[in-house]
């Protein structure tokens, strides 16, 4: 990650993004320093035609400077709004981009480690600190030291005895203060940012974990802890306040002092009286300008932080070549939207071993699998066997320490990204339902299904009798993450949206949780069905009924393969699969005569 090494390594990976839009950002300095300017020489054409008309000269004396002040008073609104304007848009375009790379690559360290709340902060929060570098930091800088240059410039024309005082009054705006801004300020910045993210973590924890905090009774104790993230945030924040009302008031010292000093010098030289007059207040308008300069050091030290966090997720590289050219029938795919699958061979795990820390157990210990088109393929195994990690291997989202992964003869890893989910995807463990119709989210599995085929796929979940019930049919919203739907219903919709989208391996992970027993062996035997012949299906299942309709049944422990085979002969073998048979068996007959089906 080069370009986040040294001190200015973040804000540079940053701007590298920006450079596209230079020539936007040029525009916006250029108008904020018009704006600074017209404001100046406001004050300073203001100042003279008071100082004038207090004679009482004849009109046309005054009548340039009339005007004068008229048109600047309307030129610096102008230029203001257009600043705002041109500034906002370069800005959000660059954040566009920003925006969308982090997303990426937050998406990529999907099998990553890591927290929704954190990674939400960095979606938003962190991202809006490129957005504040660009408008708080480098715009209004820029500004300020062009205006500080003209203003020397100016004053040399009218005293240059007074361009010392002036100079060393502005240097000690644009330089000493800021310097003293980000030094009483770092330290203290530094923190914010992640505890922020901290913050936005138990939010989530504290909203999504309600129910399980209030049934353990740790509430109290989650609450605590975060109460005294915001507290220390709080503090950290006043700290921050009572630093800046310390620079500020040196910086109101300095003006007046600055101003006096030219005052002085400029009376010593000779200068009119009416001259000294614009000379003072131009000098506290040109150190109101250059001490924007310190709000801009601040503001920097504030998103430093923030800009760190931003800049090391674009520095990463996605692990699939998202560029990468697509070829022949891949590419006339990828324009039609249509199903995608190698020209031959199927999928295939080759001694594929998967550490998720170094030192630690391995998640998958050499194990071999091949899928090939028309496989029927059952993985199972005690919890943590590794099932759901072969999942995120065949997938795309993790990838193997050693061993290879292939479709159809080709690395899973050269594939590009939007490829992927149409080759490989299914009901994954936890799928999320959306707060929106049943149309919409069963539309997600497949954009331009008709309703015959939305029939089709509920059908073979067992949901369609009950979409046909409701009175707005397709139209019915199922509530935030399904909360209008009883689970059984939630998991036969997020079943029916996989089916959908007929990917040429269906991933089916626990298809049937939250079924009865009779309901679930139904499930399974129309959902299977309803994959066609010349698609691959993986399950991976707790449930052992209804696997003798597969061609192979994988058990995993501990990450390894120790049995494999169909149905009817790992019954036969004494092993973790007869085992689990015969208690799941002796189980579901006991509720079956409970229950009387």
């Amino acid at each position: 990650m080069s370009g986040t090494n040294g001190r200015l390594g973040a804000e540079r990976t940053v701007l590298r993004l920006a450079r596209p839009y230079l020539g936007r950002l040029v525009g916006a300095g250029l108008l904020a320093a018009g704006t600074e300017l017209a404001g100046l020489t406001l004050m300073a054409a203001a100042t003279w035609l008071l100082i004038t008309a207090a004679g009482r000269p004849p009109l046309d004396v005054l009548t340039v400077a009339i005007v004068a002040v008229r048109a600047l008073a309307i030129g610096r609104g102008v230029l203001r709004y257009t600043e705002r304007l041109a500034g906002h848009d370069a800005t959000l375009r660059i954040i566009t981009d920003v925006r969308a790379r982090v997303f990426a690559s937050l998406a990529d360290r999907r099998g990553a480690a890591g927290h929704t709340g954190d990674s939400l902060s960095k979606l938003v929060s962190d991202v809006e600190a490129v957005q504040d570098l660009l408008l708080r930091v480098l715009v209004p800088g820029a500004a300020a030291a062009v205006v500080g240059l003209l203003a020397i410039a100016g004053t040399a024309v009218i005293a240059p005895a007074a361009v010392i005082p002036l100079a060393v009054g502005l240097l000690l705006a644009g330089l000493a203060l800021p310097a003293a801004a980000t030094a009483l300020t770092r330290r203290t910045a530094d923190r914010v940012a992640p505890l922020r993210g901290a913050l936005a973590v138990d939010a989530v924890d504290l909203t999504h974990g309600a129910a399980d905090l209030a049934a353990f009774g740790a509430t109290a104790v989650a609450l605590e802890r975060a109460d005294r993230r915001a507290r220390e945030l709080a503090g950290l924040e006043r700290r921050l306040a009572a630093a800046g009302w310390a620079i500020d008031g040196l910086g109101v010292l300095l003006s007046g002092a600055t101003s006096a000093a030219v005052v002085v010098t400029a009376l010593g030289a000779g200068v009119d009286g009416v001259l000294v007059g614009v000379l003072a207040v131009g000098t506290l308008a040109a150190v109101e300008v250059t001490l924007a300069l310190v709000g801009a050091a601040r503001q920097w030290t504030q998103l430093r932080a923030g800009l760190r966090r931003v800049a090391v997720l674009l520095d990463q590289q996605p692990t699939a070549p998202a560029g990468a050219a697509a070829t022949g029938a891949e590419a006339d795919s990828a324009a039609t939207g249509a199903e995608v699958w190698p020209a031959s061979g199927g999928a295939e795990l080759d001694r594929v071993t998967v550490r998720y820390r170094a030192g630690a157990p391995a998640a998958l210990d050499r194990v071999s699998l091949t899928l090939g088109p028309g496989s029927r393929v059952a993985v199972v195994g005690p919890s943590g066997a590794g099932k759901s990690t072969l999942i995120g291997v065949l997938s795309g989202a993790v990838g193997p320490d050693d061993g290879r992964v292939s479709l159809g003869g080709r690395d899973v890893s050269t594939y590009r990204a939007e490829e992927l989910p149409r080759m490989v995807t299914g009901l994954l463990a936890e799928a999320y339902v959306f707060h929106a119709s049943v149309r919409e989210n069963l539309l997600l599995g497949r954009a331009d299904a008709g309703d015959d085929e939305l029939a089709a796929a509920t059908a073979a979940a067992g949901l369609l009798d009950w979409v046909r019930q409701q009175p707005a049919g397709w139209d019915t919203v199922v509530g935030e993450d399904g909360g209008q739907l009883s689970g059984g219903q939630r998991q036969r919709l997020a079943l029916a949206r996989a089916l959908l989208a007929r990917p040429w391996l269906l991933v089916l992970d626990e298809p049937t949780e939250g079924l009865d027993p009779g309901a679930a062996d139904q499930v399974l035997r129309s959902a299977t069905d309803a994959v066609p012949a010349d698609h691959a299906v993986l399950l991976v299942t707790h449930r052992l009924s209804g696997l003798d309709r597969y061609d192979q049944i994988v058990v995993l422990d501990g990450g390894r393969v120790v049995q494999r085979g169909r149905h009817q002969e790992l019954v036969e073998q004494p092993g973790w699969y007869r085992e689990q048979w015969l208690a799941q068996r002796t189980a579901e007959t006991g509720y079956l005569a409970l229950t009387g089906c």
